[in-house]
């Protein structure tokens, strides 16, 4: 089971819609089910990210590192962290 701490759940319910057409989250409870449904990731860095994609076997030719924290589905925590959500 994932813990999600109270940054990461407040920053997907404030910024859900930007990988969603419509909230999947009203509140703390809400996300945290999602996200461990989702089996969401937290990362402490772009490098992270960039190798998260990587392993994945997500396409990166063309993109560089500050461009892939871009992406619909990682949103930035504001403390240097990273979350990584694959609805």
């Amino acid at each position: 089971m994932h813990e999600y701490d109270e940054a990461v759940l407040n920053c997907f319910l404030a910024n859900q819609l930007q990988l969603l057409p419509e909230k999947v989250a009203d509140n703390i409870d809400e996300a945290e089910a999602f996200l461990e449904e989702c089996v969401a990731v937290v990362v402490d860095s772009v490098e992270e990210v960039w190798n998260y994609f990587d392993e994945e076997g997500i396409d990166l030719e063309g993109q560089n590192k500050e461009e892939i924290v871009d992406a619909p589905e990682v949103f930035d925590i504001g403390d240097g962290r990273y979350l990584i959500v694959e609805s």
